[in-house]
């Protein structure tokens, strides 16, 4: 990619990295499920006019997007923000998406792994197997569990995404939160408790993080990732993607008072390593 575009995708991880952080400070004041609903809901106001009808035949997809992705991929990862003690594990964890949307294209589309997508897949999951074993994550069994859990939803639907028809970036955002915002409100109810209450009771980092959540990394981040892949390969941009988990380290060592272990260093590295020779084949599949 030129300069420019290489500028961007950076910028894109950065604000994707920075999320993680101002929502783990969010969550100090908001309960997650809340968190996400209000997230949700910034978008659809500020979407509304851009929602596009789906085209006939698209509403199951759609809905079935709206729920893996804005329900139970969003939910739950920031359920697992709450609950964890550290952003790193969360997410080089979160990584794994990968290769578990390379498997779903597999069983669901029929699309061919190879051998050497296999072993990079088999890399990243001896590497989440690994990283389970750092002291940190030990003591936050849950929150590994449920990032795996919306690890799955997200390459769920990024594999139904593929079918996907006439629908543009804002429009799809727009229909996601749409969508979501009601299911995310009525399980925070049952749940957390009153969501009016919490919401009156946050503070400027609960709103922040909403605020920021919705209108930075939703609008600008997936805005310039979607510019990026009108400019480019799909296979092109992804490895560049990579810089936002290792920026999400950084500013967990940096700000959040992460340690990293060992056990998180080496799994990490699996992981990472894995999902970069993915995508570099992708990308080299692209090419031929």
């Amino acid at each position: 990619m030129p300069h420019r575009d290489v500028a961007l995708a950076v910028l894109v991880c950065a604000v994707w990295a920075l999320n993680v952080l101002f929502a783990a400070y969010a969550l100090e004041e908001l309960p997650p499920l809340l968190f996400t609903a209000l997230r949700m809901a910034v978008l659809v106001l500020l979407l509304w006019p851009f929602l596009r009808w789906p085209q006939a035949g698209q509403w199951p997809r759609l809905l079935a997007i709206g729920l893996c992705l804005g329900v139970l991929h969003f939910g739950l990862s920031f359920w697992a923000l709450d609950l964890a003690g550290d952003l790193s594990s969360l997410a080089i964890l979160m990584q794994s998406y990968v290769p578990m949307a390379a498997v779903l294209a597999w069983v669901l589309l029929g699309e061919r792994i190879g051998r050497g997508r296999a072993a990079a897949i088999a890399v990243s999951v001896l590497g989440v197997l690994v990283l389970g074993f750092d002291p940190i994550v030990l003591d936050h069994p849950l929150a590994m569990a449920l990032t795996l859990a919306s690890a799955l939803m997200l390459a769920l639907a990024t594999v139904l995404m593929r079918g996907l028809q006439g629908q543009t970036v804002w429009s799809q955002q727009g229909w996601l939160a749409l969508i979501s915002v009601g299911p995310l409100l009525g399980l925070s109810l049952l749940f957390e408790g009153p969501p009016l209450l919490h919401a009156a009771q946050a503070g400027m980092a609960g709103w922040g993080g909403v605020f920021y959540s919705a209108l930075v990394s939703s609008l600008v981040g997936h805005g310039l990732y979607y510019v990026l892949l009108q400019r480019h390969p799909v296979a092109t941009v992804t490895p560049w993607l990579l810089l936002s988990p290792l920026m999400t380290v950084a500013l967990g060592v940096a700000v959040w008072g992460d340690r990293p272990g060992p056990p998180m260093w080496l799994g990490g590295a699996m992981v990472l390593g894995g999902v970069l020779a993915i995508a570099l084949q992708g990308r080299y599949a692209s090419r031929s």
